[in-house]
């Protein structure tokens, strides 16, 4: 993930003051509500509606869809591919407790006119921190779109608000949580073969190794995933695609 380079935050943080910043955004029962910044920071973000429509149609360069959250068991919107994978990993994210797609217009003036920007996300952590993330790779961002990111972090910034950035997810990293997120419905790791499996990895072992100490692969295999998805096992994902020889070990056990 990349931070939005801190010169350019503090260029625009130091021109715009809290007050310069409005909100825009629909509640829960889809009534537009608006006002400053400063006022509204402490509105649940996490809970709002989109702003706007995800757009479809015939030769569209960009996929649109929806993606169920594991986290909350609802369906947060997406407008690409590369925002599918990092709503994704906000999913696999065990510190992450909500997530809205859309979530509000800031708006501020730039000299005469006014303008406004969506950031793509707003997700809110276990300890009641909040994250606006933008989803751009580096390599498509024209200078208009950089001073609007940069004018965002510098508000999330005013209001203790967390801003990133962020292009591609690492191509292993996304694979193997692309992988697991099949398996991401609770209902694959409850009951007996998920108390086996903890026992069986509670000690660091590959992952064939302690499937087959288990017992039935076939059976076992959906509910390891899950408890990887869910961090109650763990591997290293980043490093290679998951496989027979990957290191399986309980949370917590090094």
């Amino acid at each position: 993930m990349t931070e939005c380079p801190v010169g350019a935050v503090l260029a625009v943080a130091a021109e715009l003051i809290v007050d310069d910043f409005g909100v825009t955004y629909v509640d829960v029962d889809g009534v537009e509500e608006r006002g400053l910044l400063d006022v509204l920071w402490s509105v649940p973000f996490e809970r709002v509606l989109p702003v706007r429509g995800f757009s479809s149609f015939k030769g569209q360069r960009n996929f649109s869809g929806w993606w169920w959250l594991a986290t909350t068991g609802e369906h947060v919107g997406f407008e690409s591919w590369l925002e599918r994978d990092q709503l994704m990993m906000l999913d696999f994210d065990r510190d992450v407790v909500a997530v809205s797609s859309q979530p509000f217009w800031l708006s501020w003036r730039d000299g005469a006119r006014r303008r406004r920007h969506a950031p793509d996300y707003f997700a809110r952590s276990a300890d009641g921190s909040a994250l606006v993330m933008d989803v751009r790779p580096d390599d498509r961002i024209p200078s208009e779109d950089a001073e609007a990111f940069a004018v965002t972090a510098a508000a999330c910034e005013l209001v203790g608000w967390r801003y990133l950035r962020v292009g591609a997810v690492d191509a292993v990293f996304a694979a193997n949580v692309r992988w697991l997120a099949g398996y991401r419905h609770r209902r694959f790791g409850v009951g007996e073969r998920a108390e086996l499996l903890r026992g069986v990895f509670a000690t660091p072992r590959p992952l064939a190794e302690g499937v087959a100490v288990a017992g039935d692969g076939l059976a076992l295999l959906p509910v390891l995933f899950h408890l990887l998805w869910s961090g109650v096992l763990v591997t290293d994902a980043v490093v290679a695609p998951l496989g027979a020889d990957s290191i399986i070990c309980a949370a917590g056990v090094s």
